[in-house]
C-alpha cells in the first residue's frame, strides 16, 4: 500500500489556494493513504480554527479528515503514543545536531518531527512511504544534512557545526513538495479552468503561499510540458 505522509507546511499551501477538491481528486488517482499524524492535524485543524484568517481553511481541512481522504496512522496500527515518543527522539536529535556560537540550533517542531516519525515506522512495516513536505530545512535535514551547513551559515552569519553520527540516525525519507503535487494535478487534468497560464499560476501560487521553489526550478518544471 503506497502512503503519502503530509506535513503541515504542504496542506497550508495547498489550502490556502483552495486546492480542496483537487485534494480529493488526487486521493483517488493516487490509489493509496493519504496520512497525517496527531500532531500534523493539530497544527491545520484545532490550533488555526482559532485565528479568524485561517478558520475556514482549518475547517475544510477538518472535512477532508471526517471525509476520510486524510487519514491516521491507525489505519495501520499505529499507535499515536509511540509516533509521540519517536517524535520526540527526533526532535532531540535534529535540534542538537547542529550548533553556531556555542549553541545549539532549533530545526524542526512537533509536526515535522512527527512526520519523520511516522516514516520510519511505516518502513519498518515495509510500506512504500514518501513525505510532503515545503519547508527547506526539512527538505534538506531528510535528504542531504551536510548541505544545512552552508545554509545555516549564510543565514546565521557565523560558523557552524554539524554531528554528523548523530545526524545519521535520522536516515533518510523521499520529498515531494506541494510544487510537484500541483504539477501532478494539472497533469491528470484535474483542474476546471483551462488555459495556457494554468500550471504557471500553480506553480506560482503555492509558492507564495509557503513552498520552497525557486523561479528557476517554475522555469524548469513548465518545461516538462
Amino acid at each position: 500500500m503506497k502512503t503519502l505522509i503530509f506535513d503541515a507546511s504542504t496542506l497550508i499551501s495547498l489550502a490556502m489556494n483552495g486546492l480542496f477538491e483537487e485534494i480529493k481528486m488526487l486521493k483517488k488517482i493516487f490509489k493509496g493513504k493519504f496520512l497525517i499524524t496527531q500532531e500534523v492535524y493539530f497544527e491545520i485543524v484545532e490550533h488555526p480554527v482559532n485565528v479568524k484568517r485561517f478558520e475556514l481553511e482549518s475547517l475544510r481541512l477538518k472535512e477532508l479528515v471526517l471525509e476520510g481522504v486524510l487519514e491516521f496512522p491507525k489505519v495501520f496500527e499505529i499507535n499515536d503514543d509511540k509516533i509521540s515518543e519517536k517524535t520526540k527522539e527526533i526532535m532531540d536529535i535534529a535540534n542538537t545536531s547542529f550548533s553556531g556560537k556555542g549553541e545549539d540550533i532549533h530545526l524542526i517542531d512537533k509536526g515535522e518531527a512527527s512526520c519523520l516519525a511516522l516514516s520510519q515506522m511505516l518502513d519498518e512495516k515495509d510500506i512504500e512511504n514518501v513525505l510532503a513536505v515545503d519547508e527547506r530545512t526539512m527538505r534538506i535535514l531528510c535528504e542531504k544534512p551536510d548541505n544545512l551547513v552552508d545554509l545555516l551559515k549564510r543565514k546565521l552569519e557565523t560558523s557552524i557545526k554539524i554531528n554528523k553520527e548523530k545526524i545519521k540516525s535520522i536516515g533518510k525519507c523521499r520529498i515531494i513538495r506541494s510544487s510537484e503535487l500541483v504539477y501532478i494535478i494539472w497533469k491528470k487534468g484535474l483542474m476546471e479552468l483551462k488555459d495556457e497560464r494554468e500550471l504557471d499560476a500553480l506553480l506560482w501560487a503555492v509558492k507564495l503561499k509557503g513552498c520552497s521553489i525557486s523561479e528557476e526550478e517554475i522555469k524548469e518544471i513548465k518545461k516538462l510540458r
